[in-house]
């Protein structure tokens, strides 16, 4: 790589863009409204309800100290299904709202740049009790699962999309993230797109330790062919597209 073009992906880890960036001129601050916290639900949707939040505070009795100490990637699982309580934790986990504080804008269990939130939870489901195969969308103001399609060769979908590595696809499920750029956009004009970055790390951290405590595991992914993961959610690939993913299964 010639230096010209690594000083021009550098430029992307710096916080020099936010010298460029006359936030009077945001979206923001020019009084439009902001975007909402999730994507709309069609009145036709078929949805699942998960275990409130409130009864999951049993899920686990491991201490923080030894879930984080026995942290690692987790690329093979075992057969045995994740339960539906199991998986209602690890969506609270890493995307849970707490309060919405006003319009477009929540309180959630992760940190995020200005409270934006600009990911949006997809899971890839393969074995889970009470949860037929399928893709679906999280709900996170609703804490349900939407289903988003329900293909005949996901598992061979999936390791394609995350091109060839099959443990994508037998996992009991499989997070993916997408990014709606605008929602940070909003507020933050070009001095967004580090943000929802980092702000996808979070999520993928609570993951990790969430998973731990249910004596399961998971491995980030960051190589993937991006039009065709975006093609398996079914979305645009410009205003919404994958950034992130991770398979989880019982380690």
């Amino acid at each position: 790589m010639d230096q010209s073009s690594k000083s021009k992906f550098r430029f992307f880890l710096k916080d020099s863009v936010r010298q460029m960036v006359d936030f009077r001129g945001t979206d923001q601050n020019r009084g439009i409204a902001p975007p909402p916290v999730e994507k709309p639900v069609p009145a036709s949707a078929q949805v699942i309800d998960l275990i409130p939040p409130e009864e999951l505070h049993d899920i686990s009795d491991m201490r923080v100290f030894t879930a984080i100490a026995n942290r690692r990637s987790r690329r093979v699982f075992r057969r045995d299904p994740l339960t539906l309580k199991e998986l209602s934790f690890l969506l609270w986990a890493t995307q849970g709202i707490r309060k919405i504080a006003a319009p477009g804008t929540a309180f959630r269990v992760v940190p995020s740049a200005g409270c934006r939130h600009a990911l949006e939870t997809y899971l890839c489901v393969f074995h889970v009790q009470g949860v037929e195969e399928g893709v679906y969308r999280y709900l996170p103001i609703e804490h349900q699962l939407l289903l988003v399609a329900q293909p005949s060769d996901l598992l061979s979908l999936l390791s394609e999309a995350a091109l060839g590595q099959d443990f994508a696809g037998k996992s009991a499920v499989t997070f993916i993230w997408t990014a709606i750029p605008y929602r940070m956009e909003w507020r933050y004009d070009i001095a967004a797109h580090k943000v929802i970055a980092l702000d996808a790390g979070h999520v993928c951290q609570n993951l990790y330790t969430a998973c731990e405590a249910i004596n399961a595991g998971t491995c980030a992914i960051a190589a993937y062919h991006q039009e065709e993961m975006d093609d398996l959610l079914g979305i645009d690939g410009d205003e919404e597209f994958t950034i992130y993913l991770a398979p989880v299964g019982k380690a």
